[in-house]
């Protein structure tokens, strides 16, 4: 059983409904999941299912098709386990950044704000994704005035240094002082690169967008953050 944070219902109704009709009642056996409620759905509305149901199917699909690989050499999708810092909280349609380090490895996961659990946009809210490379663009140019108490300086008119998304990525996460939680995620990987820290040693950074992100119950060790 997972305490989730965050779950992506729009990437989780895009993998869902492409999942062919005799490979999901397949998958539903190995994922646990209620045959009753699958064989409705395969017939008609795939939706009957429950939001954690499908959402164990599509991890199930992913493992099966898919090369589901770890966050430190990251293929397609990949998985981590780590101490992430959260921003965006509080402004259900906007961005949010959690990133976190694990040695020289730099994670920096980009959705949004609308996913996190308990900050649920209106449902008559227009509501804006922030999953893909151009919104991460967009943030490192101009980070939201809400999120500057989040870090150690002041970013706007600062962050964007024209070199590398990478470098801009890293000194996000740098800055970032919000305490880490620890957490395990499923993510699908949109950049990969390597750029220079603060302490002058080089660090992979991983830029993606997660399908889901849960409480662990490890916590932070050192070279984590």
């Amino acid at each position: 059983m997972r305490y989730y944070l965050y779950v992506s219902g729009a990437k989780l109704d895009m993998l869902y409904g492409q999942i062919p009709p005799k490979l999901l009642r397949r998958l539903a056996v190995e994922a646990k999941v209620d045959l009753k409620l699958v064989s409705v759905s395969v017939q008609s509305p795939r939706t009957d299912t429950s939001t954690y149901d499908r959402l164990d199917i599509v991890e199930a699909y992913l493992e099966r098709e898919f090369d589901v690989s770890w966050m430190s050499e990251p293929s397609a999708w990949f998985r981590g386990d780590l101490g992430l810092r959260v921003a965006g909280y509080g402004e259900p349609n906007s961005p949010t950044l959690m990133t976190g380090r694990d040695g020289d490895t730099v994670v920096a996961l980009i959705g949004s704000s609308h996913h996190l659990i308990g900050y649920q946009a209106a449902a008559d809210m227009h509501r804006v994704g922030f999953s893909g490379l151009p919104s991460i663009f967009r943030l490192l140019q101009e980070i939201p005035p809400e999120w500057e108490r989040q870090f150690e300086v002041r970013w706007r008119g600062r962050v964007p240094s024209r070199e590398s998304v990478t470098h801009d990525v890293l000194r996000c996460a740098e800055a970032l002082t919000v305490p880490p939680m620890y957490c395990e995620f499923l993510a699908r990987r949109l950049l990969t690169g390597t750029a220079t820290g603060a302490d002058g040693r080089e660090r992979t950074v991983v830029v993606g967008t997660p399908l889901y992100v849960a409480m662990s119950d490890r916590t932070p060790e050192d070279g984590e953050v």
